[in-house]
């Protein structure tokens, strides 16, 4: 098939309406792609543009890779990621395009720089994966506090904050990549590589209140090395669940022997199916007041803190769609760093991306 320059893939689901939208919104018109041809007609006819549609479906990848002529930008909202995702990256591989996705599942993402992006450098393919509210605002911030913090930096840490009720807004593929997350191995970046970490937890100070965060596996963990090359240590952690971090962080070192148990990672992608199989399909309600707080805080050999920056913004869901839309236009008419699988500053610069941020609603603080 002949396909504009921006194919959308997953547009049916929550964030891909969303991101449809936006991408209407910043006046590009791609092609909604999904698998269910009924959803398809009806997303499009609910659009104030006539735009075109294409069936594809992970079940037969050579439906994915005709979306993608050379060259094009194919973004990725088909999650859980972990398992639905591969075909749309080996997809843009095999065109040599510009891949964006939604995913924020630590196994995604590094299997994509780990096993993908050697595939797509040598196909001149540009991967930029996890390119939403996870995890472009600690990419960002992080950038910031490393700049502030001069050459003597060598450990960043990142927390990602909520003001809200962020439960009531998770969508159903939220849930269901969550689900099939529990038992994935996390890791963290150390003394130069990434190594396996449970459980870890520490205390952010978040506009005066002290918030606690659990580590997680997240792509800073890859893509800030890649910009600072003086980084020894990066650690990120998920700030959204209140006083519950600590037990956690407790259930989070056990989940090492748990995945060990034989059957154990069938049971969670089930219980992800029957999610998946219930799910309201509708819009998920707005939340009102909900809002993000994302932190970086940039650490000389010592463990003196040199540096540190917040980002601050709105619905996560909405940010996410903003993002990738901003960035597959910006792909296509300014270009974008590669090939390979690279980080979201590296691949449109520090400043241009924070004009992005900006158009989306994400903002530092001064």
């Amino acid at each position: 098939m002949t396909s504009p320059r921006i194919v959308l893939f997953g547009a049916t689901g929550y964030t891909g309406r969303l991101t449809a939208r936006a991408l209407l919104a910043y006046g590009a018109q791609p092609v909604l792609a999904g698998r269910d041809p009924a959803r398809l007609e009806a997303l499009a006819s609910s659009l104030p543009v006539e735009l075109p549609t294409a069936v594809a479906d992970v079940d037969r990848p050579a439906t994915v890779r005709r979306l993608v002529r050379p060259g094009g930008v194919l973004i990725s909202t088909v999650g859980p990621f972990t398992r639905w995702g591969e075909p749309a990256v080996e997809a843009a591989i095999a065109a040599g395009g510009v891949y964006l996705d939604s995913t924020g599942e630590p196994t995604f993402i590094r299997r994509v720089f780990q096993r993908y992006g050697p595939a797509a450098a040598a196909a001149g393919a540009t991967l930029i994966t996890a390119f939403g509210y996870d995890y472009v605002p600690g990419n960002v911030a992080a950038a910031l506090a490393l700049k502030k913090a001069g050459d003597d930096a060598v450990r960043v840490d990142i927390g990602y904050f909520v003001q809200g009720n962020i439960a009531r807004r998770a969508s159903t593929g939220t849930r269901a990549s969550a689900l099939g997350a529990v038992l994935e191995p996390m890791y963290s970046f150390r003394d130069g590589r990434i190594l396996h970490q449970h459980g870890r937890t520490r205390i952010f100070l978040v506009n005066g209140r002290r918030r606690p965060g659990l580590s997680i596996g997240a792509l800073e963990h890859f893509a800030l090395p890649r910009t600072h090359s003086g980084l020894r240590e990066v650690n990120v952690y998920m700030g959204w669940l209140g006083g519950l971090t600590r037990a956690a962080g407790v259930m989070a070192r056990a989940t090492p022997y748990i995945a060990a148990i034989p059957g154990a990672k069938r049971v969670t992608e089930a219980v992800a199916d029957r999610v998946i199989r219930s799910a309201d399909r509708d819009d998920m309600p707005a939340v009102p007041g909900l809002t993000t707080m994302v932190v970086a805080e940039a650490y000389d050999g010592e463990g003196n803190r040199l540096a540190s920056v917040e980002l601050s913004g709105g619905d996560p869901y909405d940010v996410t769609a903003r993002v990738l839309a901003w960035g597959a236009i910006a792909a296509t008419t300014g270009g974008v760093a590669g090939p390979g699988a690279v980080g979201p500053v590296e691949a449109f610069g520090l400043e241009r991306l924070l004009r992005g941020c900006a158009d989306a609603g994400l903002h530092a603080l001064p």
